[in-house]
């Protein structure tokens, strides 16, 4: 549970920095946000913000649109479909590899949002043990396809030469294809555990502790984005960032369920899981180190986010300027932290 503290100083500077009345409908900016599932949970503090007016109030009126993946995600941006999405860091990186201008602007996912599972029978104690084993993914260029690739190299594994990936979507199709035996592992996010989990197919993280720090999904833009309206960017992660803050405080939980269930009311129809889930996704979101508050994203862990993209194959090699691959600028401004 976030600490009390904490919260009052994050809300206090939420506050500060920049609460204003609500535009009018003729000052309203229309926003596009992607996300790679439908999961109104995975994207909490969007709902809040819209369910609460913290975009309103910053003259934006935002839509949300779910496709298929972190790749689909960023497709829509470098496309000009959406301005916003929230793809993981991995087809990021891939994805500037190839000179798509895409920025991560906002740490959403602190701690890892992914793990490796495999059923709580299996005989499978560690990454080393999927050796010619099939690792089932819920899409085909998600972010947990890379994360998953990234452990298997780091037991020394090498995709399609000693374990291979199948395609099997999530939710049902993923305990379908466990309880069939199509595959071995699945490389989950919260969500798809708790799924697996709450449909009779229990499963236990084989994952090793040195890759839960590796951040997940966040908030995305595009490089001509932030240089040409940095304003409509900072308004958009002051509301997200408030967003977060308010979904943080249990007195506020009931609220926030609320307008999880608004954004997707098939998601939230088994009340209990969902108010279970969101607990899971919301302690993802809190960082280890407060320091700099949330979204803030440590370069060091960028630098392990590139080193194991490249260790699997990702990337050729070293991008030409990692540090142009995301900016703590926005974030360290809603926190009261920018110079």
């Amino acid at each position: 549970m976030l600490n009390r503290r904490i919260f009052n100083a994050l809300m206090a500077s939420a506050l500060a920095l920049g609460l204003t009345g609500p535009a009018t409908a003729q000052e309203m900016t229309k926003v596009v946000f992607v996300q790679p599932s439908p999961s109104a949970i995975n994207s909490f503090n969007v709902f809040v913000a819209i369910g609460e007016g913290f975009f309103a109030e910053e003259g934006l009126e935002v839509s949300v649109e779910a496709i298929n993946g972190s790749g689909a995600v960023l497709q829509a941006l470098s496309s000009g479909q959406a301005m916003f999405g929230r793809p993981g860091p991995g087809p990021v990186l891939a994805a500037r590899g190839r000179d798509v201008d895409v920025v991560f602007i906002y740490n959403f996912a602190a701690k890892s949002n992914f793990g490796v599972v495999v059923p709580a029978d299996s005989p499978i104690q560690t990454p080393a043990d999927l050796k010619g084993k099939v690792i089932g993914t819920g899409t085909a260029d998600g972010a947990e396809v890379g994360f998953a690739r990234n452990v298997m190299s780091g037991a020394g594994l090498t995709d399609g030469t000693d374990y291979t990936f199948l395609t099997v979507g999530d939710g049902g199709p993923a305990t379908a294809a466990f309880s069939s035996g199509e595959i071995d592992a699945y490389s989950a996010s919260t969500a798809d555990a708790a799924i697996l989990n709450q449909r009779g197919v229990a499963v236990r993280e084989i994952t090793p502790p040195e890759y839960m720090r590796f951040f997940g999904n966040g908030f995305v833009t595009m490089g001509d984005t932030i240089r040409n309206n940095p304003e409509l960017v900072e308004k958009f992660v002051r509301a997200i960032h408030k967003g977060h803050v308010f979904a943080l405080d249990p007195a506020n939980r009931e609220k926030v369920l609320a307008h999880m269930a608004a954004g997707n009311p098939q998601e939230s129809e088994d009340a209990a899981f969902a108010a279970a889930l969101f607990d899971a996704v919301k302690d993802k979101t809190i960082p280890v180190d407060m320091t700099n508050g949330l979204g803030y994203q440590p370069p060091e862990v960028w630098e392990e986010w590139q080193a194991t993209q490249i260790a699997g194959g990702e990337l050729a090699g070293p991008l030409p300027d990692l540090t142009a691959a995301y900016t703590n600028e926005f974030t360290l401004k809603v926190n009261g932290s920018a110079n």
